[in-house]
Formats: C-alpha cells, structure tokens, sequence
C-alpha cells in the first residue's frame, strides 16, 4: 500500500524559515521520482520541486529557485523541503507528490500518480 504523509506546515513570518517532511510507505516509491507541488488560495496546484528516485537530481521552479532546496533520504524513506526566506506569495498548501518519472513528475500534475493530502504554510506578519 502506498502512502505519502506531510508535517511541518505552520504560520512563519515573511523572510523566515520551513521544513517540510514527506514520509512515504510503499516499496513501489523507492523507485520513483518524488516531489512538491502547492496550490494557493483560489489559484490552481503548481509545480515547486522535484527529485529522482535517487536523490542525485533536482529541479525547481523559477520562482523558488535559490530560495527552496529539496532533498530525500531513501534509508529513512523521507522527502524534505527547506524553505528560506519566505515571502506572502508562498501561502499555500503544500503536498507531496510521487511518479514514475522524473519528468513527469515535473510535467505537470496529470502525471502524478499519487499524493500526500497537503500541509498549510501562512506566511503573514
């Protein structure tokens, strides 16, 4: 059975710090590329950052770029995503996100095959 748990959201204020976690259950997802994905109030789910099964590659989007930094520990089965100097723009639900692919999970959402059910980061003064 395959399962992916996010921790970590929470209220931080802008130029701070977050650390999400994603644990994951499920021998299928220790060969799949993972990643995270956010979707703000009223706007829809976007793509954030992705990493192979590995670990070994990454990829963010450009807004994020510098900003966040993504990681996964295969022995501990665990995704992570360190978030530094947060701005307004970045309020959302977090989720994680696990594909077959690298690319697909970079592609785009259709690609996805299975999902955390999110985390909320506020980031308000």
């Amino acid at each position: 059975q395959v399962q992916l748990a996010e921790s970590g959201g929470g209220l931080v204020q802008p130029g701070g710090s977050l650390r999400l976690s994603c644990a994951y259950l499920g021998r299928t997802l220790e060969t799949y590329a993972m990643g995270w994905f956010r979707q703000a109030p009223g706007k829809e789910r976007e793509f954030v950052a992705a990493v192979s099964w590995s670990g070994s590659s990454n990829y963010y989007a450009d807004d994020v770029k510098g900003r966040f930094t993504i990681s996964r520990d295969i022995a501990k089965k665990m995704m992570y995503l360190q978030m530094d100097s947060l701005n307004y723009e970045d309020t959302a639900v977090y989720y994680c996100a696990a594909a077959p692919s690298f690319r697909a999970v970079i592609v785009g959402t259709d690609d996805i095959e299975y999902w955390g059910k999110g985390t909320l980061v506020t980031v308000s003064s």
